[in-house]
């Protein structure tokens, strides 16, 4: 969702905060939004006042699903819907919490569907506050709302021409990313962050005034702290279910002046413990590009990614070109998220699979 920005001056209030909310909404929220994913971890951050800090603690679930006394968090899923006559649906749904010392905590919420049947691409975006946070993992406005009981989640979100009404119980335990879950910041704070990477799904989907029954697959990120990140660079996530039950997560980093990182990443096995793939272990080559009508900015279009001592090599293909998200008037970014269908090898053996790709930054420098 393009770069994070937080103009916010740490050495002004305890919690880093501003004074006004109409400053937030005149910045469009780019202080905060990093969305999602394990990028976070590694984000090049510059030096400020550090930020109040306790000893960390373990990730306590279903507690910790609920919102915290932090500046910065969301929760974040995408997945893939489908109906028993055939028909499929990729759906991304996101809500983030802000909070800053002296004023309304800031919601802003994203939801999209990628629709194969039409070969369209539909999105909209909410923004709301609050004067304090829900007690238990109950958020949400008007017709968009994420609630869960330590069992399942129910997702329920609505725009023109298409909602959903869904419930999602994990498949697998949840992976903590770092340290049992803490990403330390070092001066710019810390963040918990795990993911459940694979969840089943049931409910419906209302396509133009059509209910239809759906089942699916869906992946969940969680994460929260009090953390501040800075404008520059960009990052390529990709999120990978595969038919053999092994999800992958990969990312790269793009610094201000376009330099990459090694790609870093969590292999999440069908059974067994996670893995966290040390840098460069796995190889990302972009495969095409596409240009966008309403932003001109050109985005990569198809991947190959290769984990060479798994002897898994993915070809990796966009379900639609266009899936370009422009929210800036809730978040101040515009970014590119997508479904992906996936095919290739892993372990020596074909596999199929699907995913998401998140792309930020690539339009920042044309906004």
């Amino acid at each position: 969702m393009g770069t994070p920005r937080d103009p916010t001056d740490p050495a002004k209030t305890p919690r880093g905060g501003i004074q006004m909310i109409a400053r937030f909404l005149a910045l469009g929220l780019a202080l905060v939004l990093l969305v999602g994913c394990a990028p976070v971890v590694h984000h090049p951050l510059v030096p400020v006042t550090p930020l109040p800090t306790s000893t960390p603690r373990p990730i306590r679930l279903p507690v910790d699903d609920a919102p915290h006394d932090d500046l910065t968090e969301w929760w974040y899923y995408t997945g893939h819907l489908a109906t028993a006559d055939g028909q499929h649906y990729g759906f991304e749904f996101v809500i983030f919490q802000v909070e800053r010392q002296n004023a309304p905590i800031y919601y802003a919420a994203h939801f999209a569907i990628t629709d194969p049947q039409r070969r369209e691409f539909h999105y909209d975006q909410k923004s709301w506050t609050l004067a304090r946070a829900p007690t238990t993992f109950d958020i949400g406005t008007d017709s968009w709302s994420m609630a869960g009981d330590g069992y399942t989640d129910t997702l329920r979100a609505t725009m023109p021409g298409y909602g959903i009404n869904l419930t999602v119980s994990a498949l697998k335990p949840p992976t903590f990313h770092g340290k049992d879950g803490v990403v330390s910041f070092g001066p710019a704070g810390d963040s918990y962050y795990y993911s459940t990477t694979r969840l089943a799904v049931e409910g419906s989907i209302d396509d133009h005034g059509l209910r239809r029954a759906v089942r699916g697959v869906a992946w969940k990120d969680r994460q929260w702290g009090n953390f501040l990140t800075v404008a520059g660079g960009g990052w390529d996530w990709f999120s990978v279910q595969l038919s053999d039950g092994t999800d992958l997560m990969l990312f790269l980093l793009r610094g201000p002046l376009g330099e990459t990182s090694p790609s870093y990443g969590t292999l999440v096995p069908a059974d067994g413990p996670s893995v966290e793939l040390q840098p460069g272990a796995a190889g990302v080559t972009v495969t095409g590009h596409w240009t966008s009508p309403r932003t001109h900015a050109i985005y990569p279009s198809g991947w190959t990614l290769d984990l060479p001592d798994r002897r898994m090599q993915l070809q990796v293909q966009p379900v639609l070109p266009d899936q370009e998200l422009d929210t800036r008037s809730s978040t101040g970014q515009v970014y590119w998220e997508g479904e992906v269908t996936i095919e290739g090898q892993d372990l020596g053996q074909p596999v199929t699979g699907q995913g998401y790709v998140e792309l930020t930054g690539y339009a920042s420098s044309r906004q």
